[in-house]
């Protein structure tokens, strides 16, 4: 007996969703809109430009995008909470590296800093500061030169934390406390002798 042949991808047909490039276009904007919200969360911004790219400006996408809110299916409230928490909790981030990444989202800036001080009374700013210190000096060999302390604080204000917050944390750890660069100069010249 011989088992039924399976269809091939060019024989079922592919979709927009599937991430190829010569897909063939979903029928309507509405159903290629809940395909890419099943797979990830979109802001409305977001959501639109990857529409209006695909369909145009028609008002088929306006009136996609209606419905969609209408569901309760695209809120940016909703997606700036759920991102502002996780970038907050999963990856340590401040809240100036989360503003930015909320407005690359292209999020509506009125919902920004109520999600981010939402998402800071969840956790704590204070102890992703400390946690990504001590992942940063994981890779840090102690004592800490003049250059490296800058990088350092440097590389934690990209994070999105404050320049005070970073210092006060910086300083009450006294292992931290920078040493001159000479220090290492005089073994470098006992080595050439």
């Amino acid at each position: 007996m011989e088992k039924p042949k399976k269809p091939l991808k060019s024989e079922a047909g592919s979709s927009f969703a599937d991430g190829k490039a010569g897909s063939a276009p979903s029928p309507d904007p509405f159903s290629t809109a809940v395909r890419l919200l099943a797979r990830r969360s979109y802001s409305a911004a977001e959501l639109q430009r990857a529409l209006e790219k695909r369909y145009g400006e028609t008002g088929e996408v306006k009136e996609s995008l209606a419905r969609l809110r209408q569901l309760g299916y695209l809120d940016d409230r909703k997606f700036a909470l759920q991102y502002a928490s996780f970038l907050a909790r999963h990856r340590a981030f401040g809240r100036e590296r989360i503003r930015r990444e909320l407005k690359a989202k292209l999020v509506d800036y009125r919902v920004i800093d109520p999600a981010i001080e939402q998402a800071f009374q969840e956790t704590n700013e204070r102890e992703l500061l400390e946690r990504a210190l001590e992942k940063k000096l994981r890779s840090i060999r102690l004592p800490l030169t003049p250059r490296k302390f800058y990088s350092l604080c440097q590389s934690l204000m990209r994070l999105g934390f404050r320049s005070d917050d970073i210092m006060k944390t910086m300083r009450s750890r006294p292992e931290l406390k920078p040493v001159a660069e000479e220090t290492e100069l005089p073994e470098a010249e006992e080595e050439q002798k």
